[in-house]
């Protein structure tokens, strides 16, 4: 730790005491330093209306740079900045101050229309590092994306490109490139570093550097399976390595469920297990959930960094959508996804946002900085939604050899059978997203007030092989193109717990999902259901044993619907695809 941040760091201490210090000579002009202060999401505004996967690193002069992927800052613009940098004295308020590259400076083995994205920003000696991703390059023809590392004096520059990728782009077994994206570096606890990168297409991966930072130096390693997670970032911590990877469409407008999930190991190449000890390598995929959408405004709550405070506490950096508003100019143009900031909390051993509330939207306790001193520990640990009474009237055991007469379908499906006490439902070849709805859907009028509803789910997808998109669940249905499932599905190679949503948005179907944990060959799964203000909030849950829950995202609907629930199973006919649904049960 250098001199002079042991300084700062004992001046907030002392200022929390009650000792007299001297205000720093950057405090502004009518504002005592060091006062208890809160801040609002988001923290880019207004410098930046749109700010995505950002990264941050504190200068030697004690402030705070943010980089960002190059899109347009403000509502209005068109014109991408190039690896934006924003300036900060206390983490909550931000300033504009400058690109990392110009038309001038880019990457020359760039193409002239490559997005510059998710930038990473490190201090490596007695220089500035910047690693970041070149969607297409001059080394092929095109598609073949790679990271790229620049070189400068200080945060705000001249950076210098290092004349060629640091890893250049990986083709792919079947033709065209894996997704060489998002990198993110680590230095070990004995002192070896380490580039993170990949993403859906391919997986992420990690490889030795040179003690520069510039090279590589070793063989890669995998360490998540594809088509699960991309922004990885990775952080040292306990004698763990806790790597945090975003799921699912980062840019789904109105129903993006874009969010963080950790897996952590003894070694920086992994193998990375989550809480339960599954792995993020596995086909039926693991990963602890750090935030996800919580039914406030933010959605896409994703690509996170981690920085300290001047007090130790960690702060999660992320970008996220204002459903309210998820694009930055025309509907389905350029998502909007500012730049958030929230404490980061750790809960035996694992991170989470807020204590488990996650993403903000009213008043928080600011950093500890030199303009800040802290206001408020950590709220309570959240409480997770718990069953009371059975409502045996909106309830079914599946008893008899027919369905009750409580339920109704939307286009029936002679293939689904009652018997031996379960609902048996082979996956239709047939879907609900999109137009030209052909899927059955069998629901059950929704009881008044709060409630949770649940259902035992056996059905055999396989592992490690291609189903797309057989799955089987529980719906909250509204109509064709407003509902929202939640469902064990084959997604790609991957089995996964997804907790989708359609609605109409802007004259056009909007589609997004968010995933949860694994499932197993049996699954339960839960929607708790509350009123918060005008809108119906279901909240995704799920266990692989009845006993132990995990919860999950929440979507919404407007309270003039009245959605009902009930069940699916589609996505993809195969023989072996039967979905067998032991009970359907309602609690308040």
């Amino acid at each position: 730790m250098k001199p002079s941040h042991r300084i700062a760091i004992v001046a907030a201490m002392l200022s929390m005491i009650g000792v007299g210090v001297a205000p720093p000579a950057s405090a502004q002009p009518g504002q005592p330093a060091n006062q208890p202060a809160t801040y609002v999401n988001p923290v880019s505004a207004p410098a930046a209306d749109t700010f995505a996967d950002p990264a941050v690193i504190r200068d030697d002069d004690g402030s705070w740079y943010a980089f960002g992927t190059s899109d347009p800052l403000k509502s209005g613009e068109t014109t991408h900045r190039m690896l934006p940098i924003l300036r900060s004295d206390d983490l909550v308020s931000w300033t504009y101050a400058g690109d990392a590259f110009s038309a001038v400076t880019r990457p020359a083995w760039a193409t002239p229309t490559a997005g510059l994205w998710a930038p990473d920003i490190r201090r490596i000696g007695d220089r500035y590092v910047l690693y970041y991703t070149v969607t297409d390059t001059t080394l092929n023809a095109g598609a073949d994306s790679a990271i790229g590392v620049a070189t400068a004096p200080t945060p705000l520059g001249p950076w210098t490109d290092s004349g060629g990728p640091i890893v250049g782009p990986r083709p792919a077994p079947n033709g065209g490139f894996l997704w060489t994206f998002d990198p993110a570096h680590l230095v070990d606890a004995e002192g070896r570093q380490w580039l993170y990168y990949g993403s859906y297409f391919g997986g992420v991966f990690t490889v030795p550097l040179t003690a520069d930072g510039l090279r590589t130096a070793g063989t890669p390693t995998q360490v998540t399976i594809d088509n699960r997670y991309e922004g990885a970032y990775v952080i040292r911590r306990d004698g763990w390595y806790y790597l945090f990877g975003s799921a699912a469409n980062c840019c789904a407008g109105p129903t993006t469920g874009y969010s963080v999930f950790a897996g952590r190991s003894r070694n920086p190449a992994g193998p990375f297990v989550d809480r339960a000890g599954v792995s993020l390598l596995t086909s039926r995929v693991g990963g602890t959930p750090v935030i996800q959408p919580n039914g406030n405004r933010w959605i896409g709550t994703g690509h996170n960094a981690v920085v300290t405070d001047l007090a130790g506490q960690d702060w999660l950096v992320y970008h996220a959508i204002d459903r309210n508003v998820p694009h930055l100019n025309e509907p389905y143009g350029i998502n909007r996804r500012p730049m958030l900031i929230d404490r980061l909390d750790w809960q035996h051993g694992w991170p989470t946002v807020r204590n488990g509330r996650w993403a903000s939207d009213t008043p928080q306790p600011a950093p500890v900085t030199r303009r800040h001193q802290g206001s408020g520990g950590a709220e309570p640990p959240a409480h997770d939604p718990q069953p009371g009474g059975l409502i045996r009237s909106a309830s079914d055991e599946f008893d008899g050899s027919t369905l009750s007469s409580s339920w109704s379908w939307v286009r029936e499906d002679l293939n689904a059978t009652v018997g031996g006490g379960a609902l048996r439902w082979p996956t239709q070849a047939a879907d609900l997203v999109g137009t030209g709805n052909t899927a059955s859907v069998l629901v059950h009028d929704a009881p008044a007030g709060d409630y949770i509803v649940e259902t035992k789910l056996s059905i055999d997808l396989g592992v490690d092989t291609v189903r797309n998109f057989q799955q089987a669940g529980l719906i909250v249905y509204a109509a064709d193109d407003n509902f929202a499932r939640l469902s064990h599905v084959a997604i790609w190679n991957t089995r996964q717990i997804e907790f989708g949503r359609e609605i109409p948005y802007a004259g056009r179907l909007s589609y997004g999902g968010m995933v949860e944990g694994p499932p197993a060959d049996t699954t339960w799964l839960r929607l708790a259901h509350t009123v918060v203000g005008s809108e119906h909030r279901y909240r995704a849950g799920y266990s692989t044993d009845g006993q132990h829950w995990v919860w999950g995202g929440v979507w919404t609907f407007d309270t003039g619907t009245a959605p009902r629930i009930g069940l699916i199973s589609h996505g993809g006919s195969d023989p072996q695809a039967v979905a067998e649904f032991d009970y359907f049960r309602v609690y308040r």
